[in-house]
């Protein structure tokens, strides 16, 4: 548990509690020896020990252990003497809960331990003395000043506990933060890039098909092909930049709008799309556009990459009361017979849909082919991150 004050400075309320301390000290030693005949009446010896007793709690959470011993010592040595008790005391038990906030019990019961035994040793050399105390009394009196020490101990146990489970809190939820920040990278490296590396590699294949017959359909798949990576690459500096804490430049948020220059994109690059936007108009949040967009770029890369050269692929966007439905199937090959594997693809579509109070659904058609179906609130439930 970290109870320490700024280095090279005192916490403020700890001065201000030793102050009150030896303030309390100073006017109340001698009302509290009025009232114990026997005792010794408080001269400038015992103002000195309650003033360095009192004025070291100033220092207890960057010294505990130093202010424990001296707390201890001035304490025992007044009592010794045969000063009055009094508020002496107060410095004495403050300074054990300072230990047990700082330390572990173990080590804080040996500590404490130890002092008691001292001060039992002083009280028994100051009322073994007095023929008129009866062991009775010397007991009580100790027993007494070891509950004054266990009480606090036991308090400054528990703030300890508390702090460092607060602290362990604090830690686990940066931690996860820091997680969720990796994972959203990831799926935006994968969902990004991965589909401009798709494109690439089925509009290189293209133009290969027709460098020789058609030199202008090549030049052409040459600059789509130009023009993806670019992108591609833009977006992996972005999130490289965010990943070692640099500013870089926000990209406008991808949405709604975006999804026909993708299938434009897509269709360059040899595969058939047929876009049916039904949902033009519709007013959307901008967390849900992006999910939109995202989800749209991953199904037609898994198409790309798993349903076949001759396959086409369809999608549809509608909206249906307060939800916006996206659909996106193709004529390929369908899922393997024991069903689609949910890797990063279809795992980080759920995923966004999840984020902002949607739902996906991804499963192979009653013929050849899969299917991909979303249903998502037209203003985001809970924020998700855009690009």
């Amino acid at each position: 548990m970290n109870t320490q004050a700024p280095h090279g400075r005192f916490h403020p309320a700890d001065v201000l509690l030793a102050a009150t301390l030896t303030f309390i000290g100073m006017v109340g030693t001698a009302p509290a020896g009025a009232e114990q005949p026997s005792a010794r009446e408080p001269d400038l010896t015992a103002y000195i020990l309650i003033v360095a007793a009192a004025g070291s709690i100033a220092a207890w959470r960057r010294f505990p252990l130093p202010v424990f011993i001296v707390t201890g010592a001035a304490t025992c040595c007044y009592l010794l003497v045969g000063y009055p008790f009094g508020p002496i005391l107060f410095p004495a038990a403050l300074a054990v809960g300072g230990l047990a906030a700082s330390w572990s019990l173990g080590r804080t019961a040996i500590a404490v331990a130890i002092d008691a035994a001292v001060l039992a040793v002083a009280m028994t050399f100051r009322f073994g003395r007095d023929p008129h105390s009866g062991l009775d009394i010397l007991t009580g009196i100790i027993f007494a000043i070891a509950l004054w020490f266990v009480a606090p101990m036991a308090v400054g146990t528990a703030w300890r506990i508390r702090s460092d489970s607060r602290a362990r809190v604090r830690e686990e939820q940066a931690k996860r933060v820091v997680s969720e920040e990796r994972l959203r990278m990831a799926q935006e490296v994968h969902d990004g890039v991965g589909h401009g590396l798709s494109v690439i590699a089925m509009q290189a294949g293209v133009g290969l098909h027709v460098a020789d017959r058609n030199p202008e359909k090549a030049k052409e798949i040459l600059e789509t092909i130009r023009q993806t990576s670019r992108d591609s690459l833009d977006g992996l500096r972005r999130e490289l930049a965010m990943l070692r804490g640099e500013p870089s430049p926000r990209q406008p948020s991808l949405g709604l709008a975006d999804v026909g220059t993708l299938v434009e994109r897509v269709r360059a690059g040899g595969l058939e799309v047929r876009l049916d936007d039904a949902a033009d108009g519709a007013a959307v949040s901008e967390e849900t556009g992006f999910a939109a967009y995202r989800i749209v770029q991953e199904a037609l890369t898994n198409v790309l990459r798993h349903a076949g050269s001759s396959s086409t692929a369809a999608v549809r966007l509608t909206h249906a009361g307060q939800d916006l439905l996206i659909e996106i199937s193709d004529t390929g090959t369908g899922p393997p017979a024991g069903g689609p594997v949910e890797g990063t693809g279809i795992a980080g579509m759920r995923q966004r849909a999840t984020s902002i109070g949607g739902k996906l659904e991804a499963a192979g058609t009653s013929g050849a082919g899969f299917r991909v179906r979303a249903r998502l609130p037209l203003t985001a439930q809970t924020q998700g991150g855009s690009a």
